[in-house]
């Protein structure tokens, strides 16, 4: 009979829409209470937020920016604690 490789079972947050500043914020803190439980370090810290936005929903604003590279930053831990990549 075949062996088949089955995927590590994944957390909420690697699936979770990045939509406000809570959310980015449980996000951040799930992924390095995870990466300390396993003891392993991050490749790199998580983004930080930004600090320059205007409030008015510019096309193109620094939330978008943020957004983008948290989910970045999260498929590089998913990658570092599971082995696996998002996509």
């Amino acid at each position: 009979m075949a062996r088949t490789e089955t995927a590590p079972l994944l957390p909420a947050w690697h699936t979770q829409p990045l939509t406000d500043r809570a959310v980015a914020a449980t996000l951040i803190a799930a992924i390095l209470e995870e990466a300390r439980l396993r003891g392993l370090a991050l490749e790199f810290p998580p983004p930080t937020e930004p600090a320059t936005c205007c409030g008015r929903g510019c096309n193109g604003c620094v939330w978008e920016g943020y957004f983008a590279a948290l989910a970045y930053w999260r498929e590089r831990a998913a990658f570092t604690l599971y082995g696996v990549t998002l996509a």
